[in-house]
């Protein structure tokens, strides 16, 4: 992974670009109804979906900077979101899907509970590595790189892991992350659930034992 951005790239607007997620996103079948529209398997909400509902072009596992914590209550889940704290010195497990440009806005829009339909313009986040759009929960796109020539992008918070209270994940949450990690990296029951019980907000609520368990049935 080239993890250094090139000045000239950054100066104009990419046309496809990978859409990384470090959250529930890493299971396609989530995925795809940001893609095509639906309800994913535990969730309580409706996507619209995006303008253009073709299907990414490439899927690939990928390691990040930073680690995952879980803060802020979901509606959609019952529990703690994902976040990524790219100042925490780790490596997260994440999955890459290239689309295009649009297809990234119209992905962003829904996780912030917006319709489709307007484009962002990425220049920024590509000069400077972060560009906060807003103050939302998702709302600050992060940079993480570069593959096969096209950058790596992702959303977050805007404020740090240490700046939030912690709020632990849902049963339906963690195993929609299990389906993504085991999908995308083959990570065992025991290995997801070792890693995600050491995540803040599900480190003290959850144990490795009890997220096997959950993850399980």
């Amino acid at each position: 992974m080239d993890n250094g951005w090139v000045m000239d790239d950054a100066a104009r607007q990419p046309e496809w670009v990978w859409y990384v997620s470090y959250g529930s996103n890493m299971a396609r079948r989530r995925f795809d109804c940001y893609l095509s529209g639906g309800t994913p398997p535990g969730a309580q909400r409706i996507y619209p979906g995006c303008r253009n509902r073709t299907a990414p072009t490439r899927i690939r596992p990928c390691s990040i900077p930073g680690g995952v914590y879980f803060a802020t209550y979901s509606p959609v889940w019952n529990g703690g979101r994902a976040f990524l704290d790219v100042a925490l010195p780790e490596t997260t497990p994440a999955t890459a899907y290239l689309i295009t440009a649009g297809q990234f806005a119209d992905v962003a829009a829904q996780e912030m509970y917006r319709d489709p339909g307007a484009d962002v313009d990425l220049r920024a986040v590509l000069t400077n590595g972060r560009d906060q759009l807003g103050p939302g929960r998702y709302e600050t796109l992060q940079y993480l790189g570069n593959v096969d020539g096209y950058p790596l992008l992702t959303f977050t918070a805007p404020w740090s892991a240490a700046d939030v209270e912690p709020v632990p994940p849902s049963a339906a949450y963690l195993r929609m992350l299990a389906i993504g990690l085991r999908d995308t990296h083959g990570w065992t029951v025991a290995d997801t659930a070792e890693h995600l019980a050491h995540r803040p907000g599900a480190r003290g609520n959850w144990t490795a034992g009890s997220i096997a368990a959950a993850i399980s049935s």
